[in-house]
């Protein structure tokens, strides 16, 4: 998987976010990955409530695919208390379908005065320790550049690229060009790559496809480089769960849960 350049995940043409290559996901040619579609859906709902409450919690129902072709997003607040907000939002295509729905919880931040907090296990990661490589997944379902091909990686030592439980350091673009994400939107497209470096087996042998995710934000991060500890628990149901940890280099920054459906491609 030859690593390239983007300048953003997105444009945006009279409302309309149309994905570039970086935006694709590994299923199908003409659907985006659902990070990117998870940012833009962050961006809307900050937008709604504003910049005095944090956006800590957003949930997203992935409902049918997200055509790169284009999508409208929506959002609007429901609740608007001195300490808490929520919002709601949908992502559709140009043809008026929902695509995907969530919800979204804002909270203010105060200074509260030193309190204890958990020891970060194992110790801090570092970035300046980790080798340069390539995406983990080696296998798409089609021959086209996706979002693999523009997210920058390093491996921890002792990480490869081999399936099961990792931690990986991502690098990935902006949504739109010229715009600075901020500290939740830079979360989503990586958060959602939980379930596909850490996934058990291949794609080729096994989908992995993920029906939701919902992110939970507890501090905020304007790093570029952001890692992501995951593992994934598969089981002869159909069903799965990959949870993943996302941090910077002082600790934690969001926890991140995935259901799984699983669809073995055996022969």
């Amino acid at each position: 998987m030859e690593k390239l350049e983007a300048d953003s995940f997105f444009i945006e043409q009279q409302g309309v976010f149309i994905g570039q290559d970086a935006a694709r996901g590994p299923w199908s040619v003409d659907h985006c990955h659902a990070g990117p579609v998870t940012g833009l859906i962050a961006r809307a709902v900050e937008a709604v409530i504003g910049g005095d409450k944090m956006l800590t919690r957003l949930t997203v129902d992935l409902l049918r695919p997200q055509p790169v072709a284009g999508l409208r997003v929506t959002a609007e607040m429901v609740r608007d208390g001195r300490k808490v907000a929520t919002a709601r939002a949908e992502v559709t295509d140009l043809e008026g379908r929902i695509c995907a729905s969530a919800t979204s919880m804002h909270i203010a931040e105060g200074d509260v005065g030193p309190v204890a907090t958990a020891p970060v296990p194992p110790p801090p990661l570092v970035h300046a320790e980790a080798t340069p490589g390539r995406f983990p997944a080696r296998e798409v379902a089609h021959d086209q550049p996706m979002i693999g091909h523009f997210i920058d990686v390093a491996y921890p030592p002792d990480k490869t690229r081999e399936p099961g439980p990792t931690t990986i350091w991502m690098k990935t673009p902006p949504l739109l060009p010229g715009e600075t994400p901020s500290s939740f939107q830079r979360l989503c497209p990586l958060a959602d790559c939980g379930n596909g470096i850490s996934r058990n087996e291949e794609l080729t042998d096994v989908g992995f496809m993920n029906a939701d995710i919902t992110i939970v934000a507890h501090r905020r991060t304007m790093s570029d480089w952001l890692a992501s500890r995951a593992i994934s628990h598969w089981h002869d149901t159909g069903l799965g769960l990959a949870r993943a940890e996302i941090l910077d280099e002082q600790g934690p920054v969001a926890s991140v849960l995935q259901t799984v459906l699983l669809s073995p491609n055996r022969k």
